[in-house]
């Protein structure tokens, strides 16, 4: 649909004020009981384990932990706005039940401040506090907020008790607040002075807003050149977060909300920093609510770690290198699922990392991996469409590397890089 069509479309529902229900492409959507208004995930953050296969683990650097009587305030950048606003927690990875005292979501002023007036008492089922089971997920009530896109919300959750290490995404690119062990609950407060920054998000996974327009969620499904890493930390310059910038110029008339589904050091085919692409492919992607479009940008870690943490005192990595062809197969099989489901899926070229000065990384075998993946995502005819993430950042005189312009440190990009990368996504080619 062009930006004409759905500027009219969209004036005409604003001046009829119709009753009549908006019709919905994505078979995830749910509905009000008036059948009226679209429920979406408009920011998402995929679940870890806290074992210790972790990147950071490895190199000594955990960021997981445990929580007793404290308060964790979550910051989320929401891709597209609404007037209600939902949130839901997981505890996939716990091996306890997991009890919650209190949550609360507020828009955000700056750092862990909140705006009062904007100040929201959550409830699942009716009640201010639950108990999320070993292996799931809390869904909370609808609360009546009127949240502006690309806005923060902060997301405050309490935990009375002593917990189990968390179920958490290791890293992002955005500052969240925890507050000291033992000092209750402070989900109310407008601010949390004394509270310790974090870059790991701990148990919640989605943020869900219920739409005026009849729009849908692209998911962004990577690893951490997906989750931005080398962007400006608070910035929201990932490619996702470019991309829904690009989709939704005027968040007055949404036109498709974008999450990132990336995990640092992720894989396609085995688990490391959380379960690999084809472990959670379904869980953090084809049942994302509203979700019926998926961009699945993974392959290089399938290269890279069993090349170089040999090289780091950890040979039993070594077994687990794959062959392009292990690659090809293992996307092949996210296309044959997507479909399954209703779902377009757009496949996404391997970047450079000609560049990188990792030992191990940059041999002409793994080149020539990467070449053959990439040559068979533009020609295999497999996706319903292709993104030329490589052709878009690579360096011209040397197509093995970044082009320094957009170079982080040889594997990752910088901001203007992941500009580079949400600028190539064709924007016709998603609607």
């Amino acid at each position: 649909m062009s930006n004409l069509r759905f500027l009219a479309a969209a004036c005409a529902a604003f001046l009829c004020a119709a009753p009549a229900a908006w019709s919905v492409e994505s078979a995830a959507s749910t509905t009000d009981s008036a059948g009226q208004r679209n429920w979406v995930s408009a920011w998402s953050s995929a679940p870890g384990d806290p074992g210790p296969n972790t990147i950071d683990a490895i190199f000594g650097n955990d960021h997981s932990r445990s929580f007793e009587n404290q308060t964790i305030r979550e910051i989320a950048h929401v891709s597209v706005g609404g007037r209600k606003v939902r949130v839901r927690l997981s505890n996939a990875f716990g091996t306890a039940p997991l009890r919650v005292g209190a949550t609360r979501v507020a828009l955000r002023r700056t750092g862990a401040t909140i705006w009062p007036s904007s100040d929201r008492r959550v409830t699942f089922s009716g009640n201010a506090s639950i108990v999320v089971p070993v292996g799931a997920v809390a869904v909370s009530d609808a609360v009546d907020l009127d949240v502006p896109g690309a806005s923060d919300l902060a997301v405050s959750i309490y935990l009375p008790g002593a917990t189990e290490p968390a179920t958490y995404r290791e890293t992002t690119l955005q500052t969240s607040y925890v507050t000291a062990a033992g000092s209750g609950n402070a989900t109310g407060a407008t601010d949390l002075p004394g509270a310790a920054p974090t870059t790991a998000s701990f148990y919640l996974t989605y943020v869900e807003v219920q739409t005026v327009l009849p729009v849908s969620t692209l998911v962004a499904f990577g690893d951490s050149v997906t989750l931005g890493a080398g962007s400006t930390l608070d910035a929201n310059r990932s490619w996702p977060e470019q991309l829904s910038a690009r989709l939704n110029p005027f968040q007055a008339l949404p036109r498709m909300a974008v999450i990132n589904q990336g995990i640092g050091c992720g894989r396609l085919l085995f688990d490391f920093c959380g379960p690999g692409g084809a472990a959670r492919f379904d869980r953090d992607a084809l049942t994302a609510t509203g979700a019926n479009r998926v961009i699945v940008a993974l392959g290089i870690n399938d290269i890279m770690i069993p090349a170089i943490l040999p090289n780091f005192g950890h040979p039993e990595f070594a077994v687990e290198n794959v062959s392009a062809s292990d690659i090809i197969t293992g996307l092949s099989q996210l296309v044959q699922r997507a479909r399954a489901q209703g779902f377009r899926i757009y496949g996404a070229t391997i970047t450079p990392f000609g560049s990188s000065t990792i030992p191990g990384l940059f041999t002409p075998e793994n080149e020539a991996k990467r070449q053959a993946v990439n040559r068979w995502i533009r020609t295999a005819g497999a996706f319903d469409g292709v993104i030329d993430f490589e052709a878009a950042v690579r360096d011209p005189s040397n197509p093995a590397r970044t082009l320094p312009a957009y170079d982080f440190d040889g594997v990752h990009l910088n901001d203007a890089g992941y500009e580079a990368m949400a600028n190539a996504v064709n924007l016709g080619m998603l609607f």
